[in-house]
């Protein structure tokens, strides 16, 4: 009997647009809240700390999803499994907006963090139709759809402006968007079981799982990289969850502009990635450029909080249109999307040349765990400071603390970065700062 031939390249492709499209529901779903955060506040008393414990949660519950993953992955294949989380997903965003009562939504939101399972099994499939044909390429395509969500989550205050006269309305739609998790995993299913009959596919890619006994192995490097990574994503996740109500009680701008300003994250994020790592293949240099990322950190917080809110400046977007934004805010945003596509861009990458391939999986699985835990911990006494200071369009110094507290993380995130530079441009250096592709 012949030996099948390999899925010829349109099909690839296709296959990664609809498993791509399962994590853009997800995506979209984890940032449902901020947009509502201040309606939350108005119209059911949520306090700042219960909508921190909304992400925190979600946090708490990858860190306990994380665990056996990878384990249930690889028995169950990465078509059952994205099948089976992409359908957790949906239900998730459909319990949270079910009632407003706090415990039900801490619910909704612990349920989605199966999320995390979804993103490893999606990975993992990607590498399986992908292994030795564009993979980097690939899941950079994956990562700029997923992005997509949290831009469509950011921007829904002014494409959906007519559901934002309550709280309800915009989770109603976030779980109906959340269904694509579904959609894309039933499509992904269907061309994957057309394609076993058909063609020779590869086998699916590791996923990653955390080995104990490789703790005590890693180097100094790798703990200054996991050290920065927790700090680094300890300060973008729980300001972006707390950024629109932020911009519009303490620098008076509309939810539309808010949430036009929050996109500009994940949008940095989406175009310039894929570009930074291309830079840092030719020139090297990974330990600066990330040293360099963790100082445009140190201004930004301060910036937001003593310069004032004028002048401000008025941005057209065709088809959205006209959002006005206070000038200093607007650079300090700025500056924090190029920290935000410069670090991820370099750092994740990175563990591949300090760690060995054998113990990349329980490296990898490591930093994502801390990561959540340093999240969760952070985002909750983000909201917790702000109900202390009392945080409110009355008061907006009461936003003072937490953003203290973003700038000390960014001191400590910084510290990392230069001790990881220092490491990698000495004697016992790992290649950081000199391998080029």
């Amino acid at each position: 009997m012949p030996e099948r031939p390999p899925p010829p390249a349109w099909y690839r492709w296709l296959v990664l647009l609809f498993i791509s499209l399962a994590m853009f529901g997800n995506y979209y779903l984890y940032d449902t809240i901020a947009p509502v955060a201040d309606l939350l506040k108005a119209q059911l008393g949520f306090t700042d700390e219960d909508i921190g414990l909304l992400y925190s949660v979600y946090s708490w519950g990858a860190i306990l999803f994380l665990l056996p993953g990878g384990v249930l992955i690889d028995r169950y294949g990465t078509r059952k499994s994205t099948m089976l989380f992409g359908s957790i997903c949906a239900v998730a965003g459909f319990v949270t907006m079910a009632s407003d009562n706090l415990y039900v939504m801490l619910a909704g939101r612990f349920i989605l963090s199966a999320a995390e399972l979804l993103i490893v099994a999606i990975t993992a499939a990607i590498a399986k139709w992908f292994r030795g044909k564009e993979l980097a390429f690939a899941m950079g395509i994956n990562l700029t759809i997923a992005r997509l969500g949290q831009i469509g989550a950011d921007l829904s205050p002014t494409w959906a402006q007519a559901y934002y006269s309550n709280w309800r309305d915009p989770l109603i739609l976030g779980a109906f968007l959340g269904l694509t998790c579904i959609l894309g995993a039933v499509i992904y299913w269907v061309l994957e079981v057309r394609a076993e009959a058909r063609y020779n596919l590869g086998e699916a890619g590791a996923t990653d799982k955390l080995v104990l006994s490789d703790l005590v192995r890693f180097n100094p490097s790798f703990w200054y990289i996991t050290a920065l990574c927790v700090g680094f994503y300890s300060i973008i996740f729980p300001f972006r969850s707390f950024a629109i109500k932020y911009f519009i009680e303490a620098h008076a701008m509309t939810r539309e502009a808010g949430g036009f300003q929050n996109s500009f994250l994940p949008f940095a994020a989406m175009i310039a990635t894929p570009l930074i790592g291309l830079l840092t293949d030719k020139v090297g240099r990974r330990a600066t450029l990330m040293l360099i990322g963790s100082l445009l950190l140190l201004p930004v917080f301060l910036m937001m909080g003593y310069l004032p809110s004028t002048p401000t400046v008025s941005i057209w977007v065709p088809l959205m249109g006209t959002f006005v934004m206070p000038v200093y805010v607007l650079v300090a945003v700025i500056l924090l999307g190029i920290a935000f596509a410069l670090i991820p861009a370099i750092m994740w990458p990175s563990v591949a040349y300090i760690v060995e391939q054998n113990r990349l999986g329980s490296a990898y699985a490591l930093m994502f765990l801390l990561q959540q835990g340093g999240v969760s911990g952070a985002v909750w006494l983000a909201g917790w400071s702000n109900d202390t200071a009392g945080a409110s369009a009355a008061n907006p110094a009461g936003y003072l603390p937490m953003l203290w507290m973003f700038t000390l993380l960014g001191v400590a995130s910084l510290a990392c970065a230069f001790l990881l530079w220092r490491k990698e441009t000495g004697p016992q250096a790992h290649g950081l700062e000199t391998i080029r592709a």
